[in-house]
């Protein structure tokens, strides 16, 4: 029988990106991308992006986390799904740390590591919380893509006819995950669907790329609907969202601190200046919890 049969899970969303929260500490289960999978597709902990939170591997950390998408393969950042995270050790009676840390202006945080990257994340209301997304990179080798570009702002990419794409030149960005960022006049106006799906896997992007359509409303907000990699449509994707702002920055279309909102909400996005990090500030919801029927585990028909 699996380990994970038995396991209680939260079904959350931050800002409508569907995430699930499973917690392994203490323990010596672990998730497979089968298991990824099967959870995905079983309806009562459907997610976008799954959230396993493991033991601390790094000294001054409160935990580690690893990161699934639908297709169960693993994501390297998802800011939505930390923000579940963060509530989920800063609230649930199960899972709550005993003494969490505490900033100067003494709010709660959580410290994790996902991945080979550090993160907090704040706690600024009661389902309101602050992530660290980092510093973005955005030199063709480090998002990366598979070919030299001088300008990463707008590289040579396009869908269509060449003397009429139907889309072309995006910016690439990397915050942990790869992004490429197409700039339009109306999200609405495209099949995103079958752009982001041709394109997530494109020759360019030797780790393939959550492919975002961006709409500049204002220099204060941006309209914008993304493919993820490894989940394709979802309302809502955090690193997208950071992505698009320091992408606008760069390109002088907007500041460095704007609204991006997604079908699933707003998120506020501030690339500081003094030190280079993005940091993301949104909403988190509980929708229910429950556990794993052994039956899931097994591809059994009985398992919902």
């Amino acid at each position: 029988m699996s380990t994970l049969a038995g396991k209680r899970f939260l079904k959350m969303n931050g800002a409508g990106n569907e995430i699930t929260v499973l917690d392994l500490r203490g323990g010596k289960s672990d998730v497979t991308a089968q298991d990824a999978r099967r959870i995905a597709a079983w309806e009562p902990a459907a997610f976008d992006q799954l959230m396993v939170i493991f033991d601390p591997t790094t000294e001054g950390t409160d935990a580690s986390v690893r990161i699934f998408n639908t297709d169960g393969s693993e994501a390297e950042a998802c800011g939505n799904g930390t923000r579940c995270v963060g509530w989920a050790l800063l609230t649930d009676p199960q899972m709550k740390l005993a003494a969490p840390d505490k900033n100067a202006a003494g709010q709660e945080r959580v410290r994790l590591t996902i991945g080979r990257r550090f993160v907090w994340c704040r706690r600024d209301g009661e389902t309101t919380f602050t992530v660290n997304m980092g510093v973005p990179k955005w030199n063709w080798d480090e998002i990366p893509l598979a070919e030299p570009f001088h300008d990463t702002t707008g590289i040579e990419l396009q869908i269509g006819p060449i003397d009429d794409p139907i889309l072309s030149t995006p910016s690439v960005v990397s915050m942990g995950n790869p992004h490429a960022i197409f700039w339009v006049t109306d999200v609405e106006a495209y099949d995103l669907a079958a752009i982001g799906s041709l394109l997530e896997f494109h020759p360019i992007f030797p780790e393939r790329a959550n492919i975002s359509l961006a709409q500049v409303e204002t220099r204060e907000h941006i309209i914008l609907r993304t493919w993820e990699r490894g989940a394709g449509l979802t309302k809502a994707c955090g690193s997208a969202a950071c992505a698009v702002v320091v992408a606008a920055a760069r390109k002088e279309m907007t500041g460095r601190r704007a609204r991006v909102s997604q079908r699933g909400g707003d998120l506020l996005i501030e690339w500081r200046k003094s030190d280079s990090q993005v940091l993301m500030t949104g909403p988190v919801e509980l929708e229910h919890e429950g556990v794993f029927p052994p039956a899931l585990f097994e591809g059994r028909a009985d398992a919902g």
